[in-house]
C-alpha cells in the first residue's frame, strides 16, 4: 500500500489563551490527528513536524508556519495537508487561488475534517470556492466600512495614516511640520518656478548632491537617502498637502495641519504644470529611446539617450546602421576625466531586458495584484488573468509602448538592475482601484552583471547568456560557419589546396585558415549558433581570434554556449 504523508496545519487569530497548557491549537491538532489515524487503512501517515500559527490573521499568507509548510510541499515531502476548517488555512479567495495553484503544482491536496472538503475532487473545489466567496464578501464589507470611515475622517481634514509626505511627521490624526525638510520642499518649488521643467530640476538636484532625507517608518524601518526621481518630484509639486489640504479620491478638503507653502506660490506651480500637460508632446520618432529620462546608474546619475551610425558588420558595403545607447551624462558631455568609469549601454538590449521583466510580472497576475495592492473581488479574477495575458504579449510585441506606460525608473547597478513599475499605471490597465496602503511603485530587481567589451557594456546573466530574453541568432556568424563547412569539404575532397582556394575566394591564406577552424565546432556549439544561445560577446570576430576555439568539444561548449557548465 502506498504511504500518504500527512501534515497538520493549525491557526488561531488572537493570542488570547495561547499561554494555557491546552489551547485551541492543541484541540485542532488532536482532532486532525484522530482523523488521520481513522484513514490508516488508506495508507495515511502523520508526519511529526508541527505547523502552528498562533495569534495570526487568516487574511494574509505571510505566516511563519504556513510558509514553512509550503516550503515542504514544494520540496515534495507532503501529500495531504489536514486542517480543522478551511478558514484556518485562509480567509481570502485570492490567497486561496494562489494556494490551490501551488498545491496542484506539487501534487498535494488538503482536507478539512469538519467540512468534508477535499481539493482532489471537482465538487470539493466548487464547494470551497462558494464558501470562500462568502468569507471574501465578509472581508469586503468590512473594507467598505473602513473606506467610508476614512472618507468621513478625511473630509474633516484628518490624516489617516500611511507614509507621511516629505516635510511632515505624523502627530496622531494630524501632521506636524519638520522644519529642515520643509525648507527642502520650499527650495524644490522655488527651483521649479525658476526652471519650469521637472527633468532639469531632477538633474540640478543630482548635480548638487541633494538627496531625499533619511527617515524612519512607524515600524522603525529606515528609508530615503537616494536621489529624487522625476516621479517623486512631480508628486511633491502636485501635492495639496503642502498648502494645508487633505486629498481623497479626487476631492480636496481643508486639513487640520499647518501649511508649508503659501497658496499663491503653490497655485502658480500648478498652472506651470498644467500648461505643460495641455501643450502636449510631439509624437515620438520611430527610433526614439523609450527609457530616455527614466534610466540612471547606481549612483542615480542619469544615462542620456545617444546614437551612432556605423557600418553594418553583416554587410560592411551596405548603408550604415544606427546603433542606440544609454550613456553616462558626464561621458556624453566630456566632463568625465576617466572615460573608463563611464557607462555605455546598448539601448535595444536594456529595453528588451526591461520589457522581458514586465512580461514576467504580468505572467503571474495573482502575485501582481497582491504586490500592487489592487482591490480585487471574486468577479475580477477572470478579467484580471485575461488582461495580464494580453499585457504580457504586448510587452514583447510593442515594448516601447509598454515601457513608456509602466516604467517609472530603471537603475543600473554593477551586479543588478532595478525597475520601478508604477502601481497607478497597473491599476489603470486592469481598471481596478488601489488599496489605501498601496505602494507608489513595484520594484523588480534582477541579478544581472555588466560585462565590458571595449567601451560598451553588455547585460549578462550569471550563466553567461545575454540578459535580454530574446534569442537572436548572429546571421554573420551563421554565414561564416556555413562557409567554413563548404571550404573544408572542398579541401578534404582533394579538389584543391588551401593556397589555391584562398586565391579563388580572394582572401588571404591566414584568413582562410582561421575560418576553417569553425568547421570543427562541436554539434552543440553549432546548435547554439543557430538558436542564438551563445555567451555574450561570442560572435564571428571573437571566434576568428587566435586560440579562440579549443580542440576539445567539451571545452568549446563550456566556453561558448550560454548554459554550458
Amino acid at each position: 500500500m502506498k504511504q500518504v504523508r500527512c501534515a497538520i496545519y493549525t491557526r488561531k487569530s488572537s493570542e488570547e489563551g495561547l499561554e494555557q497548557g491546552f489551547n485551541s491549537l492543541h484541540a485542532q491538532r488532536e482532532a486532525c490527528a484522530a482523523y488521520v489515524l481513522s484513514q490508516a487503512s488508506e495508507g495515511w501517515t502523520l508526519l511529526p513536524d508541527v505547523y502552528d500559527d498562533g495569534g495570526l490573521s487568516g487574511g494574509t499568507l505571510e505566516r511563519p508556519a504556513l510558509q514553512r509548510l509550503l516550503g515542504e510541499v514544494g520540496a515534495g515531502k507532503i501529500d495531504i495537508i489536514v486542517i480543522y476548517k478551511v478558514d484556518r488555512l485562509t480567509r481570502s479567495l485570492l490567497d486561496f487561488a494562489k494556494l490551490v495553484e501551488a498545491l496542484d503544482k506539487a501534487g498535494t491536496s488538503f482536507v478539512s475534517i469538519t467540512q468534508s472538503f477535499n481539493t482532489t475532487t471537482s465538487m470539493g473545489r466548487l464547494t470551497l470556492n462558494m464558501l470562500l466567496s462568502f468569507a471574501q464578501f465578509e472581508r469586503e464589507v468590512t473594507a467598505e466600512r473602513i473606506r467610508d470611515k476614512v472618507a468621513a475622517s478625511k473630509a474633516k481634514g484628518m490624516w489617516m495614516g500611511g507614509t507621511p509626505p516629505l516635510g511632515y511627521r505624523p502627530n496622531g490624526r494630524s501632521l506636524t511640520v519638520v522644519p529642515e525638510h520643509a525648507a527642502l520642499i520650499r527650495d524644490i518649488y522655488a527651483r521649479y518656478a525658476r526652471l519650469g521643467n521637472v527633468r532639469l530640476l531632477a538633474d540640478e538636484l543630482v548635480a548638487e548632491g541633494i538627496t531625499t532625507p533619511k527617515r524612519k517608518s512607524a515600524a522603525g524601518r529606515g528609508y530615503g537617502g537616494g536621489t529624487f526621481s522625476r516621479g517623486q518630484i512631480y508628486a511633491i509639486l502636485r501635492s495639496p498637502i503642502y498648502v494645508g489640504d487633505i486629498p481623497h479620491r479626487g476631492k480636496v478638503h481643508p486639513g487640520q495641519h499647518s501649511a508649508i507653502l503659501e497658496r499663491p506660490a503653490w497655485e502658480a506651480v500648478q498652472r506651470q504644470l498644467d500648461g505643460h500637460v495641455k501643450g502636449g508632446r510631439r509624437a515620438r520618432a520611430a527610433a526614439a529611446s523609450p527609457l530616455a529620462g527614466r534610466i540612471v546608474d547606481g549612483s542615480g546619475a542619469p544615462l542620456l539617450a545617444s546614437h551612432a551610425n556605423k557600418p553594418d558588420r553583416a554587410n560592411p558595403a551596405g548603408p550604415k546602421r544606427r546603433y542606440r545607447y544609454y550613456v553616462t551624462k558626464a561621458l556624453q558631455t566630456g566632463d568625465l576625466a576617466d572615460r573608463a568609469l563611464g557607462m555605455r549601454l546598448p539601448a535595444a538590449e536594456v529595453e528588451q531586458f526591461a520589457a522581458g521583466e514586465l512580461a514576467r510580472l504580468f505572467a503571474d497576475p495573482l502575485a501582481l495584484a497582491d504586490q500592487a495592492r489592487l482591490e480585487l473581488a471574486p468577479s475580477d479574477l477572470a478579467p484580471l488573468i485575461a488582461t495580464a495575458k494580453r499585457l504580457a504579449a504586448q510587452a514583447v510585441s510593442a515594448p516601447d509602448a509598454a515601457l513608456i506606460r509602466f516604467i517609472e525608473q530603471v537603475r543600473v547597478h554593477d551586479a543588478r538592475i532595478e525597475l520601478d513599475v508604477t502601481t497607478a499605471a497597473l491599476a489603470g490597465a486592469f481598471t481596478l482601484p488601489l488599496a489605501l496602503d498601496a505602494p507608489p511603485v513595484l520594484t523588480l530587481a534582477s541579478d544581472v552583471r555588466l560585462t565590458r567589451t571595449g567601451r560598451a557594456i553588455r547585460l549578462v546573466h550569471t550563466n553567461g547568456a545575454p540578459a535580454a530574453a530574446i534569442n537572436q541568432p548572429d546571421l554573420g556568424l551563421i554565414r561564416l560557419a556555413s562557409k567554413a563547412r563548404q571550404w573544408w569539404g572542398v579541401i578534404a575532397a582533394g579538389v584543391t589546396d588551401p593556397s589555391t582556394l584562398a586565391a579563388q575566394e580572394k582572401v588571404s591564406v591566414s584568413y582562410l585558415g582561421r575560418v576553417l577552424r569553425l568547421a570543427f565546432l562541436s554539434p552543440a556549439v553549432i546548435e547554439a549558433v543557430l538558436e542564438g544561445n551563445l555567451r555574450a560577446g561570442v560572435d564571428g570576430t571573437a571566434l576568428l581570434a587566435t586560440h579562440a576555439i579549443a580542440l576539445s568539444w567539451r571545452e568549446q561548449e563550456q566556453a561558448l554556449v550560454a548554459d554550458g557548465s
